[in-house]
C-alpha cells in the first residue's frame, strides 16, 4: 500500500471512530481533549461534530491553518509530559472525550509517549468517557470499544471508560 493510500485510510479511521465516539457521550458531561493538533483538521471536524462543548486543545507547538486554530484561552503549548499532568487545573469537569493523534516517526518515542500517556489521562477522564487514538492506550478503568465496521483492527483505537 502506497503512504497516500496508508494516509487516506488513516484519516476515513479517524473520522469513523470519532463520529461514532460524538455519538455515544451525549449523555456524558464534559470538555473534548484534543492531542495534537497538527495543521487543525480534526480539530476542526470536533467543532462541527460537537459545536456546544469546549475543546481544549494541547500541541507542542501550534502551527495550524488560522482558520483551524482554537480560541487561545483552550490552546494549552508545550511537551504532553509537562501539560497533561497540569491540565485537570483547566478543567472544569473530567473530559467526555480524548482524541490524540500522537503517532510521529519515531516508533519508540511513540510507544513510550503512548504508555506514559494512558495512565496519565485518568484523572482527567469521566465516567462513560470515550478515549480515540491514533496509538493503542492502557488507562485505567477503560475497556476496549469496538470499532465501526469500516475500520480494519488496529487502524485506529478506541476505550470507553467505565461508568
Amino acid at each position: 500500500m502506497s503512504r497516500l493510500d496508508s494516509a487516506i485510510r488513516r484519516l476515513q479511521a479517524q473520522r469513523a471512530c470519532l463520529n461514532r465516539a460524538a455519538g455515544l457521550i451525549m449523555g456524558v458531561p464534559g470538555p473534548v481533549l484534543e492531542l495534537g493538533l497538527g495543521n487543525g483538521r480534526t480539530y476542526d471536524h470536533l467543532k462541527t461534530l460537537l459545536p456546544d462543548r469546549r475543546i481544549l486543545v494541547f500541541e507542542r507547538k501550534a502551527m495550524a491553518h488560522p482558520d483551524s486554530m482554537p480560541p487561545r484561552d483552550d490552546l494549552i503549548e508545550g511537551d504532553f509530559r509537562e501539560t497533561i499532568p497540569a491540565a485537570g487545573a483547566r478543567l472544569e469537569t473530567p473530559a467526555a472525550l480524548v482524541h490524540a493523534d500522537i503517532g510521529s516517526g519515531d516508533r519508540a518515542a511513540t510507544a513510550a509517549l503512548a504508555e506514559w500517556l494512558g495512565p496519565a489521562l485518568a484523572p482527567l477522564v469521566a465516567p462513560g468517557a470515550m478515549v480515540v487514538s491514533d496509538q493503542p492506550l492502557v488507562i485505567p478503568g477503560g475497556e476496549t470499544f469496538p470499532l465501526p465496521e469500516t475500520v480494519a483492527a488496529g487502524r485506529y483505537h478506541m476505550l470507553r471508560l467505565s461508568d
